[in-house]
């Protein structure tokens, strides 16, 4: 799961036990009130993916545990449906980070591919435009078909964020610049967020791109 580096420095192991909390050198017990999910790792017992996010709540802010969320449900691999983290909340119950939870739950969506792809969403819920689909595909006019990050399919807009790789690996930039010029000849709108690039400027360009096709309608 995606975690801030604070969280994924932590050196200590949190063991979560039945009674009595575990205690040890670089061991951090917590007592379960109700028995959760099991996986193996290795041929580890390790908490399922779901349940653990449910005790990531106490040391994420709610953005963050939307992002992990994001993952459980995301694609191409999700890590747990839809029922099995329901699930999983239902057995964490009233405990520390409930209500940061039940909040965050509202804010997943499935198929999302990245931390990056999910702060973008936020941000373009939260300014007031409509919800994007997540990665669904386009048919182009060559006959193949891609995927948008940020699909506005009703308004033929794309929000499409370039990671580091876009740039660097030459048979990526050629890939993209022939996968940008079928979606041109297809009739989308295509921003290209950048890292670093400022909310403002990513608001703007959404703006004059949704307004340009007849938002709102």
């Amino acid at each position: 799961l995606p975690v801030p580096a604070h969280v994924a420095a932590e050196t200590a192991l949190h063991v979560s036990a039945a009674g009595r909390e575990p205690h040890g050198r670089g061991v951090v017990g917590h007592r379960a009130s109700a028995a959760p999910a099991i996986a193996f790792l290795h041929g580890l017992p390790v908490l399922a993916p779901a349940d653990a996010w449910c005790q990531l709540a106490g040391s994420l802010d709610l953005d963050e545990l939307i992002s992990a969320g994001d993952r459980l449900l995301g694609s191409p691999q999700p890590l747990c449906g839809a029922e099995t983290l329901d699930a999983a909340i239902a057995r964490h119950g009233a405990r520390r980070g409930a209500r940061a939870i039940r909040a965050a739950r509202l804010e997943l969506r499935p198929r999302s591919r990245s931390a990056r792809e999910t702060r973008l969403r936020l941000l373009v819920m939260r300014a007031g435009y409509p919800e994007p689909a997540l990665n669904h595909p386009i048919r182009l006019p060559d006959g193949t078909s891609t995927d948008g990050d940020l699909v506005f399919r009703e308004h033929r807009v794309l929000l499409e964020y370039d990671g580091e790789q876009h740039r660097t690996d030459r048979r990526q930039f050629d890939r993209d610049v022939d996968r940008l010029n079928q979606l041109a000849l297809a009739g989308w709108l295509v921003i290209r967020v950048r890292s670093g690039m400022a909310d403002a400027a990513i608001l703007e360009a959404l703006d004059r791109a949704l307004r340009a096709r007849g938002w709102p309608g």
